[in-house]
This record gives C-alpha cells, structure tokens and sequence, in this order.
C-alpha cells in the first residue's frame, strides 16, 4: 500500500506549493506527489494520468480538496469511480471524506447523487435560457447562406450545380438541399390542391 498525493491549480496565478506542503504534512513522500498546472489553453492534465497509471490496488490517494480531483463534480466522480473499481482509495484533506472500507460505497452513491443533480440542473438552466432566447426572438440553428434567395431562383431556372455554385457561394450541399426542398414545396402544394377539392 502506498499513499500517493495529488495537486492541481486551475490558472497561471495559483500555486502548487501549498497543497504540496498539505500533502507532505499528510505523510507523502515528495517523488509520489504527482502535479498538474492546468491553463486555458490545454485541457490535458498528465500529472493526474501518470498518478492513475501509478496506482495500484489497496493504494490510497491523497487530494487537499474535492475540487482539486476533477474539472467538475462529474468529472471528479468519473476518477473516484474509475479508482474505487480499481481498489485504490481516495481520502480528501478538506473534510475528511474518504472512499475507504465500509462507508467508501456509500460515499461513491452520494458523490454520484450529487453529480446526476448537477447535470439535472445544467440542464434545466440550459433550457431556461433556451426559452427565453426564443421568446426574445433568437433564432437558433445554421443561418442561411446569403445567397440563398438568388440559388433559389436559378435552381428554378433550370440551372446545373456548377453554375448556381459558381454564381452565388453556395455549397454543393446547399445547392442539393434547396433542390429538394422545392421539390418538396411542390409536393406539398400539388396535395393541399387535391385536398381542397
């Protein structure tokens, strides 16, 4: 069994250095403290991956605090529940919480509660907004190409690919879907005649 330490800030302007004096104050050896200085710019986090490969069964990692393990709730559950199949423990400094012995399952469920709430919400936040935007009149989805009109004509003229591509911008692509979408406009009205009659 080995005690294995785990730090990570999330900007430039943090420091490590305080969770790594936590972590050595909790009796972990300095070359099996594993680090990650996360940046804007990647979102890859090696440190983390090396500890998880250096993990072995019964080992016990050491975290100063829950939001230090993951990007998010749900994330830091995904390594809580990839270490606990593994049998390699996770003890965080802060508030004591540990996934260890009997109480460690129960742990994982409520820490897996709490992540099922927490999408529940992005969620719920995500359409709140959603709604609201569409009552303000956002349109959502692709915009249409500014050629579309013109396309439009020149599909109905009889023109070839090529020429409505060429003329106006459009994408081969939008040139096909125009194309069925008048098809369909004619189908449409070709049997709401018949169904006026």
């Amino acid at each position: 069994m080995a005690l294995l330490g785990y730090a990570r800030v999330s900007t430039s302007h943090q420091k490590l250095t305080h969770q790594i004096i936590e972590l050595k104050s909790a009796g972990i050896r300095e070359d099996r403290i594993f680090t990650d200085m996360m940046t804007g710019a990647t979102d890859e986090r090696e440190g983390l991956q090396r500890l998880l490969a250096r993990a072995e069964k019964d080992d016990v990692i050491i975290c100063t605090k829950m939001d230090r393990l993951g990007r998010n709730t749900a994330d830091m559950i995904r390594v809580v529940d990839h270490c606990y199949k593994k049998g390699i423990a996770i003890r965080f400094l802060e508030n004591g919480l540990s996934t260890e012995g009997t109480m460690g399952k129960m742990v994982i469920q409520i820490l897996a509660a709490v992540a099922e709430a927490e999408r529940e919400r992005i969620l719920e936040r995500t359409n709140d907004g959603r709604i609201v935007a569409l009552a303000a009149g956002v349109k959502f989805g692709r915009k249409i190409h500014p050629q579309t009109p013109a396309a439009l004509t020149l599909i109905l003229q009889g023109e070839t690919v090529n020429s409505v591509t060429e003329k106006t911008g459009v994408s081969r692509a939008t040139y096909f879907r125009l194309k069925i979408k008048i098809k369909n406009d004619v189908k449409n009205q070709q049997l709401s005649h018949l169904n006026s009659k």
